[in-house]
């Protein structure tokens, strides 16, 4: 991730930062259930993300000494339905030596199933991690190998390292995937400052050869970093494949985010489908950031996390949380294929297996000002995860409304503005946060609301717009309910699942 950027964020947020240390009061009440969230310590961008036998690693960036930005690692953790993780030792930890320090930046792994870099021992297929060697006093990124013949659990620096070296300070995040019709093995990677990506071409994961580079297309307002290149079939057709870009720089509002690029790649040089100047965002939100897909999942899945960036009040003893799981989709539009996200399939296993006290079901509801969801206990734990579709009636604006304090008055609103069809969340301070332009699909809004104690992730007619964001609502506000103003709304189908544990 970008060090300069981060700078300004931690000048942004000294005064939290000093105070949390001051105090080191820990914040059970923002902690979330069903996103990934480190035992302890800081974590920014996920990495190495893979799937083997069964179980989904999560590699991520990783102090494991303070509960800031810092000591850059590749912490590790595990997960068989990608709700309920398995925290595991640092597995790739900062390198000091007397002359150099070298910070594991972010990456990627891949299963080397051929065995192509020799790294296997006892004809296993080894697991290769890729990532970018930060060394500060160098002043220099270059791009590393290290291998695992565990599991996953360690990995070895390979001794020819740097395998990539263009000697920039700025030159990072290695995504890599295998391409069976060239039989070669493709990275990606970014050079940030001149809004540009490199592609490279290996046979062994250790020579790589430059083939081509794309960029200065789309939003260049802020650096490029952390890039992927998916193929995926356009409205699950094979005959019409395409291959999805997806790069960390701004949205919308030239706020931090992400953009994304479909076009052809014939394993050389990708073509971008749009004019240079189109630009297309993946969340219209303020914290999602350093997404990346996972690597050999089967049924030809394409799976991706997120990092939620803690721009706001710090948690303690950790701070940072991913994103949930969300499948990629490719459709087409009359403006044409666009990107759609989803909640990964795999989670709805997970759902349906909770028992009737944490579910609600309802249909053709109609709602007149509102209509609580919470009772009692039920649903009042600020981990639901809510999917309702509206029919727009008279009623100016309607959603839902969360983190309520009856005490005092405060709510969170995730609302639709029928006039400006336009999707928005608003603090407890009723200021609007976010916001993203989006028309009623077949007449119809279907909102899918992921509220987990800070983070908030709403995606909206099946994916078609996915706004996120963080809050750290008060304990005492748990409030949550449905809403609609100057008029009726009807709600065609309501589903809402607690997850508190």
């Amino acid at each position: 991730m970008n060090k300069q950027l981060f700078t300004f964020w931690l000048i942004c947020l000294l005064p939290f930062t000093l105070l949390a240390q001051e105090k080191a009061v820990p914040t059970p009440q923002w902690r979330p259930v069903y996103h990934f969230t480190p035992a302890k310590n800081w974590t920014n961008d996920p990495n190495g993300l893979i799937y083997l036998n069964g179980v989904y690693h999560l590699y991520y960036q990783h102090n494991p000494y303070e509960n800031k930005w810092g000591h850059m690692s590749w912490g590790h953790a595990t997960s068989t339905d990608l709700l309920n993780w398995k925290h595991l030792p640092v597995a790739i930890p900062e390198i000091e030596t007397k002359d150099t320090t070298t910070w594991i930046f972010s990456g990627c792994a891949v299963l080397d199933k051929n065995n192509t870099s020799g790294f296997g021992v006892k004809g296993k297929a080894p697991l290769v991690a890729i990532y970018t060697a930060d060394q500060p006093k160098q002043q220099k990124e270059s791009q590393f190998v290290a291998y695992s013949n565990d599991g996953g659990l360690t990995f070895i620096n390979y001794a020819g390292n740097p395998v990539v070296d263009i000697h920039k300070k700025d030159f990072r995040d290695p995504s890599v995937i295998w391409m069976e019709e060239q039989q070669q093995w493709v990275m990606t990677v970014a050079v940030p400052h001149e809004h540009k990506l490199q592609f490279y071409s290996s046979k062994d994961l250790k020579k790589w050869d430059l083939l081509s580079e794309f960029g200065n297309q789309g939003d260049t307002r802020k650096i490029w970093e952390c890039p992927s290149l998916t193929p995926l079939y356009v409205d699950g057709d094979p005959a019409k494949k395409k291959w999805l870009i997806m790069i960390s720089s701004g949205n919308q509002d030239a706020a931090t985010g992400m953009q994304y690029f479909i076009g052809d790649f014939d394993g050389k040089t990708f073509k971008n489908d749009n004019p240079a100047e189109h630009q297309q965002f993946v969340d219209y939100g303020r914290t999602f950031y350093a997404a990346i897909p996972y690597n050999n999942l089967p049924d030809g899945r394409h799976t991706m996390l997120g990092w939620l960036m803690p721009f706001e009040t710090p948690t303690y003893p950790w701070r940072g949380q991913m994103s949930i799981a969300r499948d990629l989709l490719l459709k087409s539009t009359p403006e044409g294929v666009r990107l759609y996200q989803q909640p990964a399939a795999v989670l709805n296993a997970s759902l349906e297996k909770l028992p009737a006290s944490k579910k609600l079901v309802k249909q053709q509801v109609e709602v007149d000002g509102e209509m609580p969801l919470n009772k009692g206990k039920q649903f009042s734990s600020n981990a639901n995860w809510i999917d309702v579709t509206f029919i727009p009636g008279t009623g100016e604006e309607f959603g839902l409304k969360l983190g309520q304090n009856v005490a005092n008055g405060t709510e969170i609103i995730v609302g639709y503005n029928k006039a400006h069809k336009e999707l928005y969340i608003a603090n407890e301070k009723g200021v609007v946060m976010d916001k993203v332009s989006v028309k009623p699909a077949e007449g119809k809004i279907r909102l899918q609301v992921l509220f987990d104690k800070s983070s908030l992730e709403v995606f909206v007619n099946g994916g078609e717009r996915v706004l996120t964001t963080l809050i750290f609502p008060g304990e005492k506000a748990t409030g949550c309910a449905l809403f609609s103003a100057k008029g009726k709304v009807m709600v065609e189908t309501l589903k809402v699942w607690d997850l508190a544990k």
